[in-house]
């Protein structure tokens, strides 16, 4: 049985499955579909932390699921604009689980993990499997990974 890693860049998952669809990501098929038939060595979720119920709700839904979820206070600046970035967190806890999994699989659409994906597989040999949205996944995420599998219907809460 294959050792996989999973690593969710929450907030990129909700904005582009929001802006796409208009529905929410659904975790548990996710969980289902990229550990069927593997070990999993380690399960990460990424998120903002702004202490809200509904999002303390959220995070404890993931937990059940079996993922550590990382999280970063919300920083409102004073232009307006706000931070809360997990783009270096994610990148250690990939080249760390990469020399002890055989398949590491990143959600997310952001192409800044491109160079990532390519150095886990050069230095370490790991499958690399990205699930982003079509159309908001950037081509060097999806070129740079083993395999591309595109967030759809399948992965998708029901409409209420």
């Amino acid at each position: 049985m294959k050792k996989v890693s999973l690593f969710v860049d929450v907030q990129n998952i909700y904005y582009t499955t929001r802006s796409a669809y208009g529905r929410s990501f659904d975790y548990n098929r996710f969980w289902a579909e990229a550990t069927a038939g593997r070990e999993v060595v380690q399960a990460n979720a990424y998120a903002i932390g702004r202490g809200d119920e509904k999002q303390m709700q959220f995070q404890n839904i993931l937990r059940a699921i079996g993922f550590e979820v990382k999280l970063k206070p919300y920083i409102q600046r004073s232009d307006g604009s706000a931070k809360g970035d997990w783009d270096v967190g994610i990148t250690l806890d990939v080249i760390e689980a990469a020399a002890h999994t055989d398949i590491i699989v990143l959600a997310s659409g952001d192409g800044d993990f491109d160079m990532l994906l390519k150095r886990a597989y050069q230095r370490y040999g790991v499958e690399t499997e990205v699930y982003g949205v079509p159309n908001l996944t950037a081509n060097s995420l999806i070129n740079a990974a083993s395999r591309y599998v595109p967030i759809g219907e399948t992965l998708l809460m029901r409409s209420k």
